[in-house]
């Protein structure tokens, strides 16, 4: 322990030296944490885990990854000299040094363990739900054991959580993450969590920092243990360490280890905390640090001497200068696109097509066993009359394929061909519109059952329901973790309405969005996000489109490629959702999906599809065009998205108006562009075209779509919605109905020279 706490401190010194002006969020103060790291990691190995997926803040994260992760102090300094850390071929954008990871195999004679640290972002707790879903994924891959609620874990991979004192109490993720810690769908046999207690939130004292008298106050919520030790202390922090794992592995649940100790700096190096806590300052500043209290102990028990000492320290000192010293020539490994993901390519800068069409054979079969259950099973009546009946019906016909059913068969065929599956969100089950019902229940012994895993057993893959917590952000986190597990995961979360994915902001910026960009980590996360205007208010009627699409890198004046950062699409029909959904794991690349999905079209008798169009060789269609109209009658061309397509085409076949065509633009990202030229082409070049949608002028895919398809469709576009509005919708019916009435007239009323 003394070697590894001097060598984890001499770092600090190097770094200090060489680079003064660097916020390097170093472990001065609580070197204490490198025994607790040592002897977990150790424990792990001889107690057959498989691998320790780890979520873990800034502080002394460098330390740990360098000495005892054994990360490449070279791969450090070539950052520190303003170079990429990563292999030219990637167009990443690369992040802030206190960001990094590791992922490495750690031998103790004849056992090793495999330490997965996630990179993480500057919002100190959300990497912590990550690190959960990346564990439960794993967990669920292997197949080799059947604990958990639901069965189907794996014991031999750990979840550790490493938090600061002040952002564990004061991050509402933290009580999301330990909420779901127990629940099913979302349990990983609990976590190991370590709280790195400065006594100091950034430069808040805790009596100022929170109303509880512990930082881990918050544990008391799951009952979970809570084990106190100082971090002054290295072999009582070695002993405590052994305690909290020998819980975790009896128990199965979460338990808390929190060492005392302190911040040597303010929260980063160029900080002075003593300008906000002089007295504490002047305690710290007079104490002798940690891993030289320990060797001074060691020598006085005659366990070390001073020249043993000095030696560790400089030898690691040379060590580190040699590093320095070579980076300019240090090549960046390539650890990307390796284990579950060998088979995955980078997305290329071009749109490519897939065929996501399965044989209506296929489609029937799933069909018929969507609405499949057991004898003696106690189905609603309701479900018997509206739901089973009325599909099998559907399926029969081959026709009126609702979008329950599409999506069903979506999931059905890819678990046919060996994906899995996963939805989670509130009420996901049943769907927030009582639409979906992939999950029955016995309405006698309440018991569950779905269908969709009867499907072939053996050889098909898993369909999991996870009805989620009442929780945005940390189950947002938690889905993407499980989603960079593998490729072969469909992993979907379905916000509750729309609106509500604002919850859940933080995972949506710092991982979603730019994950890939950042860290080069790959996810096909899949997010549906119910919208649409039907007098409901504000807060159950806007996705925030507009907001999305500004986080996209779509470019206003040069064609987009499948190398987009994310896709967003709002499909009208349900055969567009059926391929949408498939697409996400037939390509040979991951990409994050966001889907505008309906409300009132779930049970809309006109927006229905047939078995033909999700049959082979047919594919997601970006753009829609009007097989209706005349092109050289068409004066006018309105193009529009989603539910508003329904609305005006009502309204067009009752004005029995042949000069107008209607367009769906059915993806806003990527943009495009050819489809939407070959459309336009067809009318004449003096026809108008006007942007048409539902969401206020300041909102929805007007800002986004206008520059676009001026610069790259070389024609004016002109606006036809609701006007600027504060708030996402109205809140009084009559207003609403005003609105309705304006926005679907005033289009077909608009005059022009």
């Amino acid at each position: 322990m003394a070697k590894e706490m001097l060598k984890a401190q001499e770092f600090d010194r190097f770094l200090a030296a060489k680079y003064p002006g660097l916020k390097r969020y170093g472990g001065e103060g609580a070197e204490g944490m490198v025994p607790f790291f040592m002897e977990l990691f150790r424990l792990s190995a001889k107690g057959s885990i498989q691998e320790l997926v780890i979520g873990m803040p800034h502080r002394g994260r460098l330390n740990i990854l360098t000495g005892l992760l054994r990360y490449p102090p070279a791969q450090i300094f070539l950052r520190l000299k303003g170079e990429k850390d990563f292999p030219d071929h990637y167009e990443a954008t690369g992040d802030t040094l206190s960001h990094i990871n590791v992922s490495e195999d750690l031998h103790y004679g004849n056992d090793k363990v495999h330490i997965t640290v996630l990179k993480n972002p500057s919002h100190l707790e959300a990497v912590n739900p990550v690190s959960v879903g990346k564990t439960r994924a794993k967990q669920m891959l292997l197949r080799d054991g059947d604990y958990g609620k639901e069965g189907r874990l794996s014991d031999k991979i750990l979840n550790l959580q490493v938090h600061g004192d002040a952002a564990l109490m004061g991050q509402g993720v933290n009580q999301e993450t330990l909420n779901m810690s127990q629940t099913p769908h979302y349990e990983v046999g609990g976590a190991i969590h370590m709280v790195t207690n400065n006594q100091l939130g950034f430069t808040t004292p805790p009596e100022r920092g929170r109303s509880s008298r512990y930082c881990t106050d918050l544990a008391k919520m799951i009952s979970a243990p809570v084990v106190h030790v100082s971090g002054d202390h290295p072999e009582l922090v070695y002993k405590a360490t052994r305690l909290v794992f020998e819980y975790q592995r009896k128990f199965r649940k979460d338990v808390f280890l929190d060492i005392n100790c302190y911040r040597l700096w303010g929260h980063n190096e160029l900080d002075d905390p003593s300008f906000t806590n002089p007295s504490l300052y002047k305690i710290i500043r007079s104490k002798k640090t940690v891993p030289d209290m320990y060797a001074a102990k060691l020598i006085t028990e005659g366990l070390l001497t001073e020249e043993e000492t000095k030696e560790i320290s400089s030898s690691h000192s040379k060590w580190l200068n040699d590093a320095h010293k070579s980076c300019d020539s240090y090549t960046p490994q390539d650890p990307y696109f390796s284990g579950n993901w060998n088979n995955m390519e980078v997305a290329k800068n071009q749109v490519t097509v897939w065929d996501t069409g399965v044989n209506s054979d296929v489609l029937a079969y799933v069909g018929r066993k969507s609405v499949q259950y057991p004898d003696s099973f106690n189905i609603h009546p309701t479900l018997l009359k509206s739901y089973v009946k009325n599909r099998l019906s559907k399926i029969s016909e081959g026709v009126d394929i609702d979008w329950a059913t599409a999506e069903t068969l979506a999931f059905g065929s890819l678990l046919y061909e060996g994906y899995n599956v996963r939805i989670s969100g509130q009420d996901v089950g049943r769907g927030t519109f009582s639409h979906r019902h992939v999950m029955l229940v016995d309405q006698e012994t309440n018991e569950l059952h779905i269908p969709l895993n009867d499907l072939h057993k053996d050889q098909q893959g898993f369909l999991e329901i996870a009805n989620s917590t009442l929780s945005e952000e940390a189950v947002v986190g938690f889905e993407y973790g499980f989603s960079i597990e593998s490729p072969r995961n469909l992993c979907i979360w379905e916000a509750q309405f729309g609106d509500f994915f604002n919850s859940a902001q933080i995972p949506v910026d710092c991982f979603v969005t730019c994950g890939e960009s950042k860290w080069i980590y790959n996810s096909g996360l899949t997010i549906l996000l119910p919208h649409g205007y039907d007098g409901a208010g504000p807060d159950h009627s806007s996705s925030r489109i507009e907001r999305i699409l500004l986080q996209t890198d779509s470019k206003e004046d040069k064609v987009d490629g499948d190398n987009i950062n994310l896709q967003v699409c709002q499909p009208s029909t349900p055969a567009q959702y059926f391929h949408l959904l498939r697409r996400q794991m037939v390509r040979n690349f991951r990409k994050p999906l966001i889907i505008i999905t309906p409300k009132t079209l779930l049970r809309l008798a006109e927006a229905t599809s047939s078995f033909a169009e999700m049959s082979p060789q047919t594919t997601f269609m970006p753009v829609i065009g009007d097989k209706m109209c005349d092109p050289e009658q068409v004066t006018k061309v309105l193009i529009t998205s989603g539910k508003h397509y329904y609305t005006l085409l009502n309204k067009k076949i009752a004005l029995k108006d042949n000069s107008t065509a209607l367009i769906r633009l059915e993806s806003f990202a990527p943009f495009p562009t050819a489809e939407l030229l070959k459309e336009i082409q067809i009318f004449k070049k003096n026809a108008v075209i006007i942007w048409c949608q539902e969401e206020p002028r300041n909102m929805g895919a007007w800002t986004f779509v206008k520059p676009r398809f001026e610069n790259l469709i070389g024609r004016r576009i002109l606006y036809c919605g609701r006007e600027e509005l504060a708030t996402s919708a109205v809140g009084v019916a009559k207003v609403h109905q005003k609105e309705v009435e304006e926005i679907e007239t005033k289009p077909f009323a608009m005059k022009f020279n």
